[in-house]
């Protein structure tokens, strides 16, 4: 049996924001950057990207796009965001499939400009949209499906901790052919501090073995080099 989910459990718009990150809703006039930001990345973003089996199969415009995606926002199935630094947009995030009843579950895809890759940005914003799930919209399960081969997105999953399920093989059409895909899931059981505050502790140690390394190895340079290196 399917319940009906309260108005109040599927807000929609929503702004998320940690730090420099924030995640909102994306827009018809995100357009031009969205389309320029996608463009500057299109090598780095084509092997991981979702494809139309049926070759004949128009793609949606980004105004047909962003305008699907708010109907089904408004209807509790998915949570397009985009995702912005310092104000500026810089990828997107989705959570999509959210399915309600005795399931309640939904999964997490994303992508980000190479140029801010490596600076925690993406893990951030699956952290923030994991506790949004969990613990405004009352989701139990999130997950991540992630290509064998997208180490950089393998690393997103591990550091914040998604727990591995498997190999689910030729499960998306993905760069023009069926492809194996790598399945991380977390319940809301597994953060009760919720994902951000794991995320968080994680980051400062990160940073803090970084620091580190970096005094080490000034302190290992010569002495001319070290008056350089100031």
């Amino acid at each position: 049996m399917t319940d009906a989910v309260p108005g109040m459990r599927r807000p929609w718009p929503v702004e998320l924001r940690e730090g420099q990150v924030l995640l909102r809703p994306l827009r018809v006039r995100d357009g031009k950057r969205w389309r320029a930001v996608r463009a500057a990345n299109l090598a780095w973003l084509s092997p991981w990207e979702a494809t139309h089996p049926d070759v004949s199969e128009v793609a949606p415009s980004f105004r047909q796009m962003v305008r699907a995606f708010t109907r089904e926002a408004k209807a509790g199935r998915m949570l397009p965001f985009a995702v912005l630094l310092d104000g500026e947009l810089v990828g997107q995030l989705t959570v999509a499939g959210i399915t309600w009843g005795s399931l309640r579950s939904g999964h997490v895809g994303y992508w980000v400009d190479r140029s801010v890759a490596g600076r925690g940005v993406i893990p951030t914003a699956v952290a923030l949209a994991a506790d949004h799930c969990f613990f405004t919209l009352g989701l139990h399960r999130v997950e991540v499906n992630i290509r064998p081969e997208n180490q950089a997105s393998l690393r997103v999953a591990h550091k914040l901790g998604f727990r591995p399920e498997g190999v689910r093989k030729r499960y998306l059409h993905i760069d023009g052919a069926w492809r194996d895909h790598a399945t991380f899931a977390l319940t809301a059981e597994e953060v009760p501090g919720g994902l951000m505050a794991r995320w968080r502790t994680l980051a400062a140690d990160l940073a803090a073995d970084r620091a580190a390394v970096l005094s080490h190895q000034s302190h290992q340079l010569p002495p001319d080099s070290a008056a350089t290196h100031r």
